[in-house]
């Protein structure tokens, strides 16, 4: 989840080498990483749960921080096509500080007519009919809840395959979920702002085990290890400093998160840079890491590459701004798509106009490999956003602009004014891919595109209480589907 920070300007020298950088938008339709050539086709449905959908636990729902298509599942009928996924929420509806909110997976179940060309207005909407199915709690390894409050309280002594977790003031496990891969026999690994760890659920959602990050990305405060995102609630207590000194900082933990077709490697990356690595600005926190492990071991993923990965810039009324990550899905492991976009805009936000909403494809081919140097102790590895001059980021190339109008409008959509329920949302969130299922097109794939609406709701309740979000918002949980050319995708 990204929050509200100021964007600063860079020096002139800086912002000069930001805006001529490779990083400019392509207009064709087929990009190029290495060896792996990838084409969008575009847009071909766009369907919603509404606002007001509560779950079997009687709570609002919240949408897309992470999302698995389930490919057992996925099936062609006639022109239609049905299936599920997995939809991971945030950690509940928190504009007044964290709350104790119950973790959970939902289950949605999908129909999808993908369609061609021009649109009733009727039909603009119902080319993907998605319905709540299922939630799932999860719980620790002692099968008690995890929470969605502030991790303020300290730490949980490492035991068995746990390291030292984020603890709430509660004695729960502190949990800021925003990613999700679905392993083979149904369990789930799901990625963490607060750690930033990777953890490993039952396909019952209970703790088995948790990989810690490098010591670089630790959060660190006054020499120990410190998980608060400064998100307290009342009766809470905020850290000292606000800020990591070193580490991911507050609520830009591990965002995005994915495995290789083959199940061989799980790559996670930051949303964007660590405090040390010019993550201490919002002008400056461009050079976020990618980390790759090998998952032979599931419950024991081993660091085995990891790089510098440089974010998107764009103009904000003449500075320079930072388009955070915000999902990743990886095509191999020196690939993978990355959801980029800007903050503050969209239905539900007094901005209604987003300048930026991408999905690049990321190139680590040519990168340099950082993992278990010096840059994962205490050298940074971009100090003010500069990386070191030893260290090659990886290239980036845009794939698919949310934002494009033409596309938009086909469906009834749009960015900006009117900033009403067809303007697109702020958090572009989650990706997740299912065959299309074609022999003529074996490696052509629908890209499931969903947001985080937030909780945002007129009708919510959560946690044992009624709430309605500011403004008048009522966001609903959208998707949007994609059909892309994606070669090497095949489970292995």
């Amino acid at each position: 989840m990204t929050h509200p920070r100021r964007i600063f300007a860079l020096s002139a020298a800086l912002a000069a080498s930001v805006f001529l950088s490779p990083l400019a938008a392509m207009a064709d339709a087929t990009v190029s990483a290495g060896s792996v050539t990838i084409a969008n086709k575009g847009l071909v449905a766009v369907g919603r749960i509404p606002a007001s959908q509560r779950d079997k636990f009687g709570e609002t729902f919240g949408s897309g921080s992470g999302m698995a298509i389930d490919p057992t599942s996925w099936k062609k009928d006639g022109d239609a096509y049905a299936g599920s996924l997995w939809l991971l929420p945030d950690r509940g509806y928190n504009v007044e500080g964290t709350t104790d909110y119950n973790d959970r997976l939902n289950r949605i179940d999908l129909r999808l007519t993908p369609a061609a060309g021009d649109l009733s207005t009727e039909a603009q909407q119902k080319g993907l009919e998605a319905k709540l199915a299922e939630t799932i709690l999860l719980t620790d390894g002692e099968g008690k809840n995890m929470t969605g409050l502030d991790p303020e309280a300290g730490t949980r002594p490492a035991s068995g395959k746990l390291p030292v977790l984020p603890q709430a003031r509660t004695g729960k496990v502190a949990l800021d979920p925003e990613a999700i891969v679905r392993l083979a026999d149904g369990s789930f690994l799901i990625s963490d702002e607060y750690g930033p760890y990777i953890y490993r659920f039952t396909a019952n959602g209970r703790l088995v085990s948790a990989t810690q990050p490098p010591k670089a990305l630790l959060p660190m405060r006054n020499g120990e290890t410190n998980f608060s995102s400064n998100n307290v609630d009342a009766e809470g207590k905020k850290p000292e400093p606000k800020d990591p000194e070193t580490g991911r900082q507050n609520n830009q933990g591990l965002e995005g998160m994915s495995m290789t077709p083959d199940g061989k490697f799980v790559i996670a990356v930051l949303q964007s840079a660590a405090r040390q690595d010019g993550g201490d600005s919002g002008s400056t926190r461009m050079n976020t890491r990618a980390l790759v492990y090998d998952a032979t071991n599931i419950d024991a993923l081993k660091l085995v590459h990891e790089y510098v990965v440089p974010l998107p810039t764009f103009d904000n009324k003449g500075k320079v701004a930072v388009a955070a990550q915000s999902e990743i899905l990886v095509l191999s492991d020196t690939a993978f798509l990355m959801l980029a976009r800007d903050s503050n805009n969209g239905q539900g936000l007094k901005g209604d106009t987003s300048v930026y909403r991408k999905i690049e494809l990321v190139d680590l081919s040519g990168a340099t490999d950082i993992a278990s140097g010096d840059f994962d102790a205490m050298k940074p590895v971009a100090p003010k956003g500069v990386v070191d001059a030893a260290v090659k980021p990886a290239t980036l190339k845009s794939f698919i602009d949310l934002n494009d109008s033409k596309e938009l409008s086909r469906f009834g959509l749009h960015n900006g004014a009117p900033n009403d329920r067809n303007n697109l949302s702020e958090k572009w969130e989650a990706m997740s891919i299912a065959s299309v299922l074609d022999p003529a097109a074996p490696n052509d794939y629908f890209l499931f595109v969903a947001n985080d609406n937030d909780f945002l709701t007129q009708d919510g309740f959560q946690v044992g209480a009624a709430y309605k979000a500011e403004g008048g918002a009522d966001v609903d949980t959208m998707f949007q589907v994609f059909r892309v050319t994606l070669p090497g995708m095949a489970a292995k």
